[in-house]
């Protein structure tokens, strides 16, 4: 297949839980705490995920009830970069050769992603996600309350703030990636890992791997 001599997009924004990796970071973390806990976040982040309760209902209270250590943040770095979309680094690469910006915007925990920013050999300056604190021995005491990302319709509101390249490609797989439409030149429903119907439905394209991604940017 011939490639554009210029690439349909200056930047692409990548989401990161069930994008990017193929997990949900804060649902593996409640795994960690059992049956029970694991259970009651995974519906939480799955209604939020379909847009039938606002992120901002329900981030703080996962976060509570799991209560995350140090060692299992670096425990669940390893786990995203173990659980990478096939050909997602390949294309990553691919994608900077060719001059497109790549970003990671998440509302996962950033002390997580950085690993996986690493793997696809991106800046730490490129990887926009929430901070958590830790005290002096590793145990959880809270997450940045003032992220947007902690809120539905943070990443627009993040975006908005950033110099990028257009046009501007956001992917991702939830309503919280959906909401960044408004400040993108093109919404992409990644639905390699998980397909929801609400966001594959209002989405201008439908990306099923990041082969296809590489397709859509350079041709």
């Amino acid at each position: 297949m011939s490639k554009l001599a210029t690439p349909a997009f200056g930047t692409v924004v990548l989401d990161v839980d069930s994008t990017v990796s193929g997990i949900e970071g804060v649902d593996w973390l409640a795994e960690r705490r059992g049956p029970e806990v694991a259970r009651r976040v995974a519906n939480l982040t799955a209604e939020a995920m379909r847009g039938e309760i606002p992120l901002e209902q329900v981030y703080g209270n996962r976060l509570a009830q799991i209560r995350p250590r140090r060692e299992d943040l670096d425990a669940l770095a390893r786990a995203y970069t173990d659980a990478i979309a096939p050909d997602a680094v390949q294309t990553v690469y691919n994608l900077r050769r060719a001059g497109v910006q790549v970003l990671l915007l998440s509302g996962g925990l950033r002390n997580a992603l950085l690993r996986l920013a690493l793997e696809l050999d991106l800046d730490l300056g490129d990887v926009h996600a929430v901070d958590v604190r830790f005290d002096a021995v590793g145990a959880y005491i809270g997450f940045d309350e003032k992220s947007p990302l902690s809120r539905t319709t943070g990443k627009s509101t993040v975006l908005s703030g950033l110099p990028t390249a257009r046009p501007t490609l956001m992917v991702g797989d939830g309503v919280t990636d959906l909401a960044a439409r408004s400040v993108v030149d093109k919404f992409a429903a990644y639905t390699g890992f998980v397909t929801r119907d609400p966001v594959v439905r209002q989405a201008d394209v439908v990306l099923k791997s990041f082969t296809e991604l590489e397709t859509l940017v350079l041709g």
